[in-house]
């Protein structure tokens, strides 16, 4: 019955489809207690001069593209624009050689980063981001789990790809 609906036979017992879920459960965790315990722009001090806890939304895209420009639909229109770039990930996950566990964990990270901001866009119609890292008086983007999973999925990924010679598999 599992292999008809496109799984494999065991692929419930890799670790892989578990290290999916629980950071997607950690990312949608840390949302839940920042939207609860951090007020809308407050910031909290974690490491003084280098790291806060400040609770902010972003309505774009990633590192906040569109997120000043207002237009009709605009929460449809971006959470369409990330399932569909979602589905494209799955399908490329598919493709890659099953034996790099680099680029299984790479995508696993991926994947997993991109669920967690598709539901807060499509539940709130928003990412809200809370990881805000200083440097003096620079600031990078505010990010959250489920960015930084992204972030190290593709170092990952490129790292795999660049150092590993392993790209598509055979049967592909």
């Amino acid at each position: 019955m599992i292999a008809r609906h496109g799984l494999r036979p065991g692929v419930l017992l890799r670790p892989e489809p578990w290290a999916l879920v629980a950071i997607v459960a950690l990312d949608q965790l840390t949302k839940w207690l920042v939207y609860h315990r951090v007020a809308l722009y407050e910031t909290v001090p974690v490491i003084p001069g280098l790291l806060n806890i400040t609770h902010v939304r972003n309505t774009g895209a990633a590192f906040g593209m569109f997120n000043a420009t207002d237009f009709a639909y605009k929460p449809v229109v971006v959470a369409f624009m990330a399932t569909l770039a979602l589905l494209a990930l799955l399908w490329y996950a598919r493709q890659v050689a099953h034996e790099s566990w680099a680029t299984r964990y790479a995508f696993v990270l991926i994947i997993a980063g991109a669920i967690g901001n598709l539901i807060d866009r499509a539940t709130v119609g928003y990412v809200l981001d809370f990881m805000d890292v200083v440097f003096g008086t620079w600031h990078f983007w505010a990010f959250n789990v489920a960015d930084a999973a992204i972030t190290v999925g593709a170092v990952l990924f490129f790292a795999d790809a660049l150092f590993m010679h392993r790209h598509v598999s055979e049967a592909a």
